[in-house]
């Protein structure tokens, strides 16, 4: 289902002397099925942003529909449009509270007065999806680790099967394993169920690896919005508003100023293995298998000490001796 936003603006302490414009004029659709990452700096109105899309925050000025309707409209229900657009704050697992894990998880379709048995029957799916076995059901859920208790309060949110599911920082303070499960368990999910997916976040590299869009905010509104090449391009103007490119976008940067690389624009390790073996003219299965011959890689050769040198233009030749360097 589609959300789409107007010229939405909010103000807090909107009439007061301490008024705080968090968002100005914001405009943008979020498509079915997307999954978009949502990146600025601390106090760029990623949060106030993603509270307005299941009604938590009212737009001081514009406005909001979801599926086409609109949300302000006198009779619409929020409490629907809250079981359809899921919401993971920073740090879920303060919200835990249950005495133990399958309980909690059941606490939100309850709520919704659904029968006993369509309430497990949900829990234990949402459990399942988030890789949280039937050994732990019975537990407490203070006594999981914090990536399992990351796991339970997200499952929380997906028992109540909505159609779009935003987290907010979902993988923050989790060690680099940690956040990997997490958020390949997030787009393994996207993958399987075809639900929307607005992902923000700190880390370059995560939104580098697994969303399809990137809407960047500053200062309130959307400064860059488009495919992840797209955004990373503008290294420099990222960099002014306290943001980066993810690693490897600088490193292919420095491989092209080298003269090693045809294209800078990978973001994310796999496109950079890719680019480099093209720039090489190998492929990856050559690149990975030792002892691959000249032969197999045309347009490169290997050098006395094994190394391949990328692919030189035609009819170009080395200079033969230091004199003749010099004049090149």
């Amino acid at each position: 289902m589609s959300i789409t936003l107007e010229h939405v603006s909010h103000v807090y302490g909107a009439d007061t002397q301490l008024s705080v414009a968090a968002l100005k004029d914001i405009s943008l659709t979020i498509e079915d099925g997307e999954f978009v990452g949502l990146i600025g700096h601390t106090g760029s109105g990623k949060s106030t942003l993603v509270q307005h899309l299941n009604g938590l925050l009212k737009a001081t000025e514009g406005t909001l529909y979801y599926n086409g309707e609109n949300i302000y409209e006198k009779g619409y229900s929020l409490k629907t449009l809250r079981s359809k657009v899921g919401l993971v704050f920073q740090y879920p697992e303060y919200q835990l509270f249950e005495i133990d894990v399958f309980s909690d998880v059941c606490f939100g379709p309850k709520n919704l007065g659904l029968s006993t048995e369509e309430v497990e029957r949900r829990a234990r799916r949402a459990l399942e999806l988030v890789g949280i076995g039937e050994e732990y059901y019975s537990q407490s859920p203070f006594d999981l680790s914090g990536g399992q208790k990351r796991r339970v309060a997200i499952a929380g949110v997906l028992a109540m099967e909505p159609d779009v599911l935003i987290l907010d920082e979902p993988t923050a303070g989790l060690d680099p394993k940690g956040r990997d499960e997490i958020l390949g368990e997030i787009a393994a999910l996207r993958e399987k169920t075809g639900m929307t997916v607005v992902l923000v976040s700190h880390s370059m590299e995560d939104v580098a690896n697994y969303v399809s869009r990137i809407i960047v905010m500053n200062h309130g509104s959307v400064m860059l919005d488009g495919a992840p090449r797209e955004v990373f391009r503008h290294v420099k103007e990222l960099e002014e508003v306290g943001l980066a490119a993810p690693q490897v976008t600088y490193i292919m940067h420095t491989l092209k100023e080298a003269g090693l690389v045809k294209s800078a624009e990978a973001t994310t390790l796999p496109e950079a293995a890719e680019e480099i073996c093209r720039s090489f003219g190998m492929t990856r299965r050559q690149a990975e298998e030792p002892g691959v011959r000249e032969a197999e890689t045309p347009g490169a050769r290997e050098t006395d000490a094994g190394a391949w040198e990328p692919e030189t233009d035609a009819g170009a030749r080395k200079p033969e001796t230091e004199k003749e360097a010099d004049r090149c």
